[in-house]
């Protein structure tokens, strides 16, 4: 599958710009079904991680939602890049929950429970950033993320559904 450029129809991406995109579902019910997430990690134009799995929410839970595994994203990402030595990095990362991302720049109130236990744990992971920008983008410019998410929940449905 081929990607657009982690800056849509800039063919010279900025290489010193280590771009995360995240994404997350919760079907075939939401509240209540089966979250899962996806990530890619970007630098410049080429894609250096990918990830799809599980959100951090019990399946078949009343904390399974679409929100929870939009912050498992965002968390997953974010740990990867600490892992893999990026803290000092230029970092853009972009997703297209409207929710998670005013919610992470402070412009959105959390009143859920669950989700104030992640966004405190987003909150503290990303201050070991030193150099981090995030954007809320289109679905159409996360479409990665969006199939990693899609292809975590069919294999999860696979090794669980008795056949």
């Amino acid at each position: 599958m081929q990607k657009d450029l982690p800056i849509q129809g800039n063919k010279s991406a900025d290489e010193k710009t280590v771009y995360l995109y995240f994404d997350g579902l919760c079907e075939p019910k939401n509240p209540g079904g089966i979250a899962t997430y996806g990530v890619t990690v970007w630098n410049g134009s080429e894609m250096i991680f990918e990830e799809g799995g599980l959100a951090r929410a019990k399946p078949w839970s009343s904390e399974a939602s679409n929100n929870v595994a939009e912050y498992s994203a965002i968390l997953r990402g974010l740990e990867w890049l600490l892992d893999n030595g990026h803290s000092n990095s230029k970092i853009i990362v972009r997703g297209d929950s409207r929710i998670v991302i005013n919610q992470l720049n402070g412009t959105f109130k959390i009143k859920a429970p669950r989700l104030l236990e992640l966004y405190h744990d987003a909150k503290a992971t990303l201050s070991k950033f030193q150099n981090l920008k995030i954007e809320w983008v289109e679905r159409s410019r996360n479409s990665e993320a969006d199939l990693l998410s899609r292809i975590a929940y069919k294999k999860y449905m696979r090794e669980h559904s008795g056949v």
